[in-house]
């Protein structure tokens, strides 16, 4: 996929991938350590009342999805940054997340004429359908290259 796939508006479901507990609580000891995300039982005394997510696994977990479902096959150059993450509601073991991307906006570069900025809006939902990280991010994609006449 170049550029020139990713026109304003378009929504794409990314694909999903399922919240395992013991990744859930591997994360977190190593990159998030609060007692909510690592024990169950101060979890379980906390105002979550289970244990749950770190926001920053919900993240990692999104860029997953993004790397299977196109990036890794697509003419992608990387990333000037995401802006905007909000983590809506808790992630818990065993939710199944979905993720969207919409396109909001795709412009060519000014200065470098064989790329262009894509900006998007990410949704990542629950089984249930709510709504658990927001987050709007900007990939450089290269144009598709000009064919020969």
């Amino acid at each position: 996929m170049y550029f020139e796939d990713f026109p304003v508006g378009v929504r794409r479901e990314l694909g999903s991938r399922t919240v395992d507990e013991a990744e859930m609580i591997a994360f977190s000891r190593a990159y998030d350590p609060q007692p909510f995300h690592i024990d169950a039982d101060a979890a379980a005394h906390s105002h979550f009342g289970s244990l749950i997510a770190s926001g920053w696994q919900t993240c990692a977990l999104t860029m997953r999805v993004f790397c299977d479902s196109f990036l890794l096959q697509s003419a992608a150059m990387g990333s000037p940054g995401v802006d905007e993450v909000r983590w809506t509601k808790p992630v818990r073991a065993g939710d199944t997340l979905t993720v969207y991307s919409t396109v909001l906006e795709a412009r060519p570069s000014r200065s470098k004429p064989d790329r262009g900025v894509v900006v998007s809006a990410t949704e990542v939902v629950n089984q249930h359908g709510e709504t658990v990280m927001t987050m709007r991010g900007m990939t450089i994609m290269a144009l598709r290259p000009a064919q020969p006449s």
